[in-house]
């Protein structure tokens, strides 16, 4: 595939995208597949579920519940819940009613939560009555509890309502990081949503025997992939817990006892599904796609997969995306040769209706092989950033390229080059914006956050891999003289009140100025790797078993010592190598131990006290039962779907 003038890599489709009138909006394309599949299950978690019938059925009862609150055009609803059947069903209700939902992710600081929305200010605030006292503002406007209002949702009809919006009305609404300390709200219409599966069916053949999982955050734009992805084609959405989500055993053990068949991950996630694999005799999948977005994929880390799975079931697809131009960008199959020769992050081709330009600063495209940044045309690009004209200008610039009609393209920070055959690589930002874990995190936004604090005049933030492990978040910070001084642990707490935990760094080093370079620019190469600190207390203090869980972790964290009352991941561990602890522990120890504990039990010490509790002979009794009654419960579920998939 050649490259044209301009270095784009589009073929073959008109980026403007036509949708049929009958289907302009996600929720109309929704009520068409579930005509088409009226008792298939839609939506699952656990025991519950709710067939296609029944989701729409609900979710026009609490549409009509909304529109009682006479919702603007393009107005927002703001959506607070835990992965969950009622999230799916306010989010198709709130498209119903002919507003954009804004996911907000339970989990977040109430300081962030408040923040966005302040920004947002949505015209309803829809949750639970006990995440409504924790999140919700005092005048966030209305708010609506599912179960509180249950009885006064359940009375309204349930038939179909009127259309109350187009497909150049706003879909959703989700908050990316910002480098000024405040997040940004990316706007996403219904016409940009529904292309993205239109323009790449030909590559997929979903339907209604596929089982899907929603593993992300409903803030985390791979989850609108995931949801609308399964629910317009009839598949099954499998919600994933969050306990589940932590924990690459038991999440494997839902794939195969689910039967998934669709699974999107972000590569750091699926990476720990191989070492789950490796390290026991794992129930057979059935998973005929895997999906990558979120961050660069490395493809050696492959290799374990292939040896047992092959390449060819499942396909194991990358996909680049950016929030901005509508979750995915490009298309890449991946192969064993890869996992085997290749060393470069290839990303592949785009999307038939969008537009991928290599381009300097003058805009002008670059030769084959040279390092430009990406630009993004066509169908997919969003509205703009909600409430930030100046934001917006900057980043969703006319398209030079399209004469004929003034359209836009998204300037998106990330670099790359082309490939002779016409394949993309990926080589990171351009900027101070990273990826980790899939999460895209603006450096400044810490930075700005970390400034305020009472005792720091300066502060700067990186992301480094000094060690074993997925990159890691680092702060160098300055203090301000005179002041008193600050601990690590201050400066972690003071952020975890502000950030999502995934923007919270391990390691904090202070000095007393930072490194510059011959410009007078901070030289960030130059800041120096966190020290490690040898910890005063010596085995000798510690028990038996403190002390196996100690060369563990020391082991797996690539360091000397580890203080026994230190949390793991603060001491620059992630959930990553927790798995790698989680295996060899197991091993050690002889012992069955959920790696949910690891998550609730972070330090040496009260970790080895819970392993005490709960190996104790009562104790292992208790666990025992428990287990054959989740067993015997799942079994009369899979037959139950049985009996609704013959149907």
């Amino acid at each position: 595939m050649a490259w044209t003038e301009a270095n784009s890599l589009a073929r073959g489709m008109d980026p403007q995208l036509s949708l049929p009138s009958s289907c302009e909006t996600l929720s109309r394309a929704f009520e068409q597949q579930s005509a088409r599949t009226p008792d298939g299950i839609a939506v699952q978690l656990g025991d519950d579920c709710l067939t296609y019938r029944e989701l729409n059925q609900r979710s026009n009862q609490l549409a009509r519940t909304l529109r009682k609150h006479d919702l603007p055009s393009d107005g927002l609803v703001a959506v607070c819940f835990e992965t969950s059947l009622d999230l799916i069903v306010s989010i198709l209700a709130v498209l119903k009613a002919g507003a954009a939902y804004l996911p907000i992710d339970p989990s977040y600081p109430v300081e962030r939560i408040s923040m966005i929305l302040e920004d947002a200010d949505p015209s309803v605030f829809l949750t639970q009555d006990a995440l409504a006292q924790k999140v919700a503002r005092q005048d966030s406007g209305s708010v609506v509890c599912l179960d509180r209002d249950r009885r006064i949702i359940a009375a309204e009809d349930s038939g179909r309502l009127d259309d109350a919006a187009s497909a150049d009305n706003l879909a959703y609404v989700i908050y990316t990081s910002g480098s000024t300390g405040r997040p940004k709200g990316v706007m996403v219409t219904h016409r940009n949503a529904l292309r993205l599966f239109g323009s790449t069916t030909h590559w997929f053949d979903f339907g209604p025997s596929d089982v899907w999982t929603l593993f992300h955050s409903s803030a985390f734009d791979f989850s609108v992939w995931e949801i609308w992805g399964c629910l317009l084609t009839g598949g099954r959405l499998v919600c994933v817990p969050h306990l589940v989500v932590r924990s690459p055993i038991d999440f494997h053990k839902l794939l195969v006892d689910e039967q998934v068949t669709v699974l999107s991950q972000t590569p750091a996630a699926f990476y720990q599904l191989v070492q789950v694999e490796e390290a026991s005799a794992a129930g057979a999948l059935k998973l005929r796609y895997v999906i990558f977005g979120g961050e660069a994929l490395n493809f050696a880390n492959l290799r374990p997969w292939f040896e047992r799975h092959g390449d060819r079931t499942p396909q194991l697809i990358n996909m680049y995306g950016i929030t901005e131009t509508t979750v995915h960008v490009t298309y890449r199959p991946v192969t064993l040769n890869d996992a085997l020769n290749e060393t470069r992050s290839l990303i592949g081709v785009p999307i038939p209706d969008l537009r991928i330009y290599l381009l300097d600063s003058e805009l002008r495209a670059v030769p084959v092989g040279e390092v430009g940044e990406i630009y993004v045309g066509g169908a997919g690009v969003a509205r703009g950033y909600l409430n930030r004209p100046e934001l917006t200008a900057e980043r969703f610039v006319r398209d030079p390229f399209v004469l004929d009609s003034p359209v836009l393209m998204y300037k998106s920070g990330d670099l790359a080059r082309a490939t002779e055959t016409g394949d993309l690589e990926y080589l990171g930002r351009g900027d101070l914006q990273v990826k980790i874990r899939g999460y895209r995190i603006e450096l400044g936004e810490i930075e700005a956050i970390l400034a305020d604090h009472r005792s720091v005049a300066q502060a700067i933030v990186m992301a480094r891999r000094d060690g074993p492990g997925e990159p890691k978040l680092v702060a160098y910070f300055v203090r301000k003289k005179p002041s008193a001084s600050t601990t690590a642990e201050d400066l972690r707490e003071f952020l975890k009140t502000r950030l999502p935990a995934h923007m919270v760094p391990y390691a904090y080093e202070q000095l007393e100025a930072f490194p510059l370079t011959i410009n007078g620019k901070v030289d960030r190469a130059a800041l120096p790797a966190p020290r490690t600190t040898d910890n005063v207390e010596t085995d000798s203090t510690l028990m038996p078993l403190e002390r196996q869980i100690k060369d563990i972790w020391c082991e797996v964290l690539g360091t000397r010592s580890v203080g026994a009352d230190e949390n793991f991941f603060d001491v620059g561990g992630d959930s990553l190598l927790l798995a790698n602890v989680h295996g060899r522990m197991q091993r050690a120890l002889s012992l069955e131990i959920p790696v949910t504990d690891l998550f609730e039990f972070t330090t040496i010490r009260t970790l080895a006290r819970r392993l005490k509790e709960s190996s104790s002979p009562e104790n292992l009794l208790v666990e025992a039962q428990q287990r054959a009654q989740k067993q015997r419960a799942a079994l009369g579920r899979k037959r139950e779907f049985g009996r609704s998939d013959a149907s």
